[in-house]
């Protein structure tokens, strides 16, 4: 059974959702096991305060969604704001235990000019495009069986350099705790020949993946989108550059338009290493699991996030409990790709 927890409300929201007659829960309900759809009004000051309130609770309960699987509606009144309401929820949501399915966002903009694609492509409204792919993501959410592997294959992404890198001694830390449950495998992106999308139109896009290639060709097309294809989780190293995915990891995620356009990714995974010289590895975070779960379509695991802050070269490797969160972090993978706990 789904159930419905409503952070604000407007009447285009409540129609969408009318024929779901889905049962409500309160923000201060027990969500632990459940299925759940939070359901978010965005006006033009952003989100209704009922959420920030929520997120409060889930970033201080951090068994609050143990068990539980997510997905979200958010509705605007304008073109602000919905889409990082959204990602600071998924955020919260994993980190207190939930696990979301790929592409768990459906976000309607005030103008709803977001669904014209797919309302062309479907033959009706965008508004009735917005109501049917609210539909489709209640029934997928009720309902979603995260896959299990009985040895997992774990894909590490990254572009950093092998001298310095708080975030690959991180990384490779957790897949030498992975060893042993999974078959693990790195690529770097460090080489110079990562070229980023050049937003080709989508038959020419489609074009290129139907023979297994992009515009570009050269590494990605040749070994990163077949290890990619071939793996059940994606670990993406991400230091923070400025508050920022780095340039190569957002030229891969750019160029997988044709990896998506004609493989469905919704039975992998995503999960993240953050290293962050300052501060602000939530904001990397929250980029990663939107482009990788909200839009590209992997499941985001409970926890699927590292987050260290560490600046001189081996600083993360000698930070205090250092050593017990990557226990933790590497087994919370293990287990939810593995033979873990399902989903009631």
């Amino acid at each position: 059974m789904v159930y419905r927890v409503s952070l604000g409300t407007n009447p285009r929201l409540e129609r969408a959702l009318e024929s779901l007659a889905l049962p409500r829960l309160s923000p201060e309900d027990d969500f632990t096991g459940k299925r759940l759809l939070f359901t978010l009004a965005v006006d033009e000051a952003g989100a209704d305060p009922s959420l920030f309130t929520l997120l409060r609770r889930l970033r201080t309960e951090p068994g609050a969604l143990e068990g539980a699987a997510a997905a979200m509606v958010a509705d605007g009144s304008g073109e602000l704001y919905t889409k990082s309401s959204a990602q600071a929820l998924a955020l919260a949501c994993s980190m207190a235990g939930a696990c979301l399915p790929g592409r768990a966002l459906v976000e309607a903009t005030g103008s709803l000019y977001n669904h014209h694609i797919q309302a062309a492509n479907r033959g009706l409204s965008w508004e009735e495009t917005y109501f049917r792919r609210v539909e489709e993501l209640a029934a997928r959410l009720e309902t979603f069986a995260p896959p299990r592997f009985d040895r997992p294959r774990v894909l590490m992404l990254h572009a950093s350099d092998q001298r310095r890198s708080n975030t690959l001694a991180l990384g490779r830390a957790v897949l030498e705790r992975l060893s042993d449950r999974c078959d693990v495998r790195e690529i770097g992106l460090l080489n110079g020949t990562v070229h980023d999308c050049r937003g080709c139109g989508y038959h020419q896009c489609l074009h290129f993946a139907q023979n297994s290639t992009c515009f570009y060709g050269g590494p990605l097309s040749e070994e990163v989108f077949p290890a990619i294809l071939e793996s059940d989780l994606l670990l993406f190293l991400c230091p923070n550059y400025n508050d920022a995915l780095g340039a190569n990891l957002v030229a891969l995620i750019n160029r997988m338009t044709g990896l998506v356009v004609q493989q469905d990714l919704g039975a992998k995974y995503v999960a993240g290493v953050v290293a962050s010289g300052y501060s602000g590895g939530d904001l990397v975070a929250r980029q990663l699991l939107g482009a990788m779960c909200l839009n590209r379509g992997l499941i985001l695991p409970p926890r699927a996030l590292l987050l260290e802050t560490a600046h001189d070269p081996g600083d993360a490797l000698r930070a205090p409990g250092i050593a017990r969160r990557l226990d933790e972090f590497s087994a919370g993978l293990s287990k939810i790709v593995g033979s873990g706990e399902k989903l009631a």
